[in-house]
């Protein structure tokens, strides 16, 4: 079969958009001609390949004031514009994972009655998803709870894909921490997070005083420089590529609960403390960290709660040394990785492929 068929991606803005798309994308390179929608003057332009070919639109994310309707009127009539894109490539599929592209690339398919896939990793469904699912052939779901707000649309559980490197075992990074004393991951997604950043800072004479080796990802985007006390325990990076190998390899990760960090610490069996975005729409990420709280595998804390006190708290109690079997062994922290081991995993990449392949027109 000639390599004919023409795929549009719409994936833009954070991580939880854009490295589900890139994990398909990959598996879908040896049928498809890729081409990417994204948004100007996001995390696209770092991120996509450029054999991909992006393509960005000036659309801004709406902002709650007296001007929001015209935001969300400015971001549809861009359907117009995606029309013109659609029509010029040849594209045969559309593939989205929700976000402001999402909306008008949906509308303009329906349009020229393009096939048009949406995949909602959260499990509560964005407002896209949630509005616009029923005009796409299919909705494609990480979490099987989220069937119960989509009643109009045809779902399908697939899971949420990761990149690459989680489905395999990588050696720690050499320019990690070296010690005995247990080491955290802390991070707050793509973009940062400035709460567990401070909190973290705050805590830092702790952490290391008990001997904690500490990788902190700090974000792109955190505008705030912050001079810490230099230590041989502690490694701070703005971004890595190296996640995979990190999450792996440590014992705890403290982070944010987007649905993609959800699902990486589902495939990696790693237990967490989770501090949600307490912005996020729809709550979703506190509904995110349930998943994995209500099964004792996290601990949920919400950011209004947290400060100095109880995060060190819950550390010393995560990492109580308990005599048992003739060893010293972590007793909670050993009870979470046990519960962890229980959650249901998925080959989405997989799923998703044959899928999008059903699509698959014949010159």
């Amino acid at each position: 079969m000639s390599k004919k068929n023409n795929l549009l991606v719409a994936a833009s803005g954070t991580g939880g958009h854009i490295f589900p798309a890139l994990a398909v994308s990959k598996e879908l390179e040896d049928e498809w001609n890729i081409h990417w929608l994204g948004v100007h003057q996001r995390l696209d332009a770092n991120l996509i390949p450029q054999k991909y070919n992006l393509r960005t639109l000036n659309i801004k994310t709406p902002r709650k004031n007296f001007f929001l309707f015209y935001q969300y009127v400015e971001i549809l009539m861009s359907t117009f514009r995606i029309i013109g894109i659609l029509k010029e490539k040849k594209i045969n599929l559309v593939f989205t994972t929700g976000g402001y592209i999402s909306a008008p690339t949906i509308l303009a398919s329906k349009i020229l009655k393009i096939p048009v896939i949406i995949h909602e990793s959260n499990l509560i469904p964005g407002m896209v998803t949630k509005y616009f699912g029923f005009l796409c052939n299919y909705v494609l779901l990480g979490f099987k709870k989220t069937n119960s707000y989509l009643k109009n649309c045809k779902t399908i559980v697939t899971g949420t894909p990761l990149r690459e490197q989680f489905y395999k075992s990588n050696l720690l990074p050499d320019w990690v921490p070296k010690g005995e004393g247990p080491l955290l991951i802390v991070m707050g997604g793509s973009q940062g997070a400035k709460a567990i950043n401070q909190i973290l800072y705050e805590s830092l004479g702790f952490l290391i005083k008990k001997k904690f080796r500490i990788v902190h990802i700090i974000g792109e985007f955190n505008k705030k420089s912050f001079h810490v006390k230099i230590s041989k325990n502690y490694v701070q990076k703005k971004f890595t590529n190296e996640i995979a190998a990190l999450i792996q390899n440590c014992d705890l990760v403290i982070s944010r609960s987007g649905a993609v960090t959800i699902n990486e610490l589902i495939e990696t069996e790693k237990p967490s403390i989770l501090i949600p975005y307490p912005d996020s729409k729809n709550n979703h990420q506190e509904k995110n960290a349930s998943i994995l709280a209500e099964n004792g595998g996290s601990i949920l804390i919400n950011q209004n709660k947290i400060s100095k006190k109880v995060f060190e708290e819950t550390l010393e109690r995560i990492f109580k040394i308990k005599y048992k079997n003739g060893k010293n062994r972590y007793e909670i922290l050993d009870l979470m990785k046990k519960n962890m081991e229980n959650k249901n995993k998925f080959k989405s990449q997989i799923e998703i492929k044959k899928l999008i392949n059903y699509f698959l027109k014949e010159f």
